[in-house]
């Protein structure tokens, strides 16, 4: 039982003390690199907005257009 022992602690200097480091920092910088490309998937509503549809929308805002012409204009921008 001692040698088992033994034998798994000389495996862990090993792995520590060589590749093992190599591969945990390897295995971060992977992780890091999926977890940017998976934040970068999930689309931004900020840029999704379609520039014509805000100006639409401040526009109305403003009380330059009514309640009826938004509704119409924002219904012939969503079909394109």
């Amino acid at each position: 039982m001692l040698s088992i022992n033994y034998l798994e602690g000389v495996k862990a200097i090993m792995m520590m003390n060589g590749m093992g480091i190599i591969w945990m920092l390897l295995w971060i910088v992977v992780l890091g690199f999926v977890i940017y490309g998976a934040l970068r998937l999930i689309p931004n509503k900020k840029e999704e907005e379609d520039p014509a549809v805000r100006i639409l929308k401040e526009q109305f805002a403003r009380g330059e257009i009514s309640e009826e012409e938004y509704e119409r204009r924002r219904k012939v921008l969503s079909k394109n």
